[in-house]
């Protein structure tokens, strides 16, 4: 019975590894934005709010791929959504 334990946990391991590791291009772009609003304040957010600079080409390029793909989107929002909210709400950004 402990065998078959350790066999399942062994192979959910694997499968959580394997499926981090599908993505890096969204693992590195999620990271980027939580990072932002991590770090920034919330004048700065304000202030980014306000100057509205179009999105260059990188940023359309991920905005597409998301756009495109409800799985990769799901796990977009999966990793952004808990920081990106709670500073919203702390910067008063979410009425």
């Amino acid at each position: 019975m402990i065998k078959r334990i350790y066999l399942f946990l062994l192979l959910a391991l694997l499968y959580v590894g394997i499926a981090a590791a599908q993505h890096p291009i969204l693992d590195a772009v999620a990271n980027k934005v939580v990072q932002k609003y991590q770090t920034a304040t919330c004048e700065q957010l304000w202030q980014q709010k306000a100057a509205k600079k179009p999105p260059t080409p990188a940023e359309q390029t991920a905005m597409q791929m998301l756009r495109d793909d409800p799985a990769m989107r799901h796990e977009f929002v999966g990793i952004v959504a808990d920081t990106v909210v709670d500073k919203l709400i702390q910067c008063g950004m979410i009425p």
